[in-house]
């Protein structure tokens, strides 16, 4: 029996699509590793110990301590570092939250950093401090408390990209105790783009080691942004499929709005 053109055609594009797709994993595989051997080295981790206050009602409070660890991106040679607010303020979350859910006057959360020190890859522990809040874009900058004699590694928010819908950003993230601390590497895309009131990228929802503080970049190696929390007060509400409140997502913040951040950071005195 002859085959139809159209029939031939179905094949012939099915095994180019066998014979490419491979080809092409490949090439972002290699783009990945390329991007993850320059920028390892600035993406850190930061050693955190929170006190936390937490009253309900306007009556007795509870205190407590916590002890966490976050990642964090090297963006300049004396150590400024960008991280999750939520990570070393979560009572800014917990307030939204509430807020949300209409029991925030019944709960009062106040959170103070003890004590951050940034964990380099050699093992060196060196003692930071919170020095910048940006409470509407999730954004803490951090430094160390000298500044530093040797440069830092860091990730040149200058050299920024601007990735499209459905486009693949790679990220890089350090990994929690259990896997030693070390870094790992992931390849995401982008869902949707919100554009106002500010540009934000919205990953999809596969699931990665990709965590908050992580950067991104497209696969030629621009700087995309970092990987924070977009959280809106207001009613929470459910999906219908029950997933979860729909008032809170993990976003990336493009390197326009890091950098604007970062030239409000206080310099060291000279």
């Amino acid at each position: 029996m002859r085959m139809s053109r159209a029939g031939l055609a179905a094949i012939a594009f099915s095994l180019a699509l066998n014979t490419t797709c491979p080809a092409a994993a490949d090439d972002v595989a290699e783009k990945g590793r390329a991007i993850l051997e320059a920028h390892k080295s600035a993406v850190v981790t930061l050693a955190i110990v929170l006190n936390q206050k937490v009253s309900f009602g306007g009556g007795s409070s509870r205190d407590s301590e916590a002890k966490l660890e976050a990642t964090g991106t090297v963006i300049s040679p004396e150590g400024l570092i960008i991280m999750s607010l939520s990570q070393t303020d979560p009572s800014s979350i917990m307030e939204a939250m509430m807020a949300a859910s209409g029991r925030g006057a019944n709960v009062e959360m106040e959170t103070e950093v003890r004590d951050i020190k940034i964990m380099l890859g050699d093992g060196t522990e060196v003692p930071a401090e919170v020095i910048l809040r940006d409470k509407d874009l999730d954004m803490a900058f951090v430094r160390p408390k000298v500044k530093p004699a040797a440069a830092f590694t860091f990730v040149d928010i200058q050299d920024a990209g601007t990735p499209d819908y459905l486009d693949q950003i790679i990220t890089l993230n350090r990994l929690g105790q259990v896997a030693g601390r070390e870094h790992g590497v992931s390849v995401e895309r982008i869902q949707a783009i919100v554009k106002r009131p500010r540009t934000l990228y919205l990953p999809g929802n596969d699931p990665t080691q990709t965590g908050l503080g992580s950067p991104a970049f497209t696969l030629d190696g621009k700087f995309v942004g970092v990987f924070l929390l977009r959280v809106v007060a207001g009613q929470t509400t459910q999906s219908m499929f029950g997933g979860g409140a729909q008032n809170i997502a993990t976003v990336v913040v493009p390197a326009s709005d890091i950098a604007e951040g970062a030239q409000q950071a206080p310099k060291y005195p000279e």
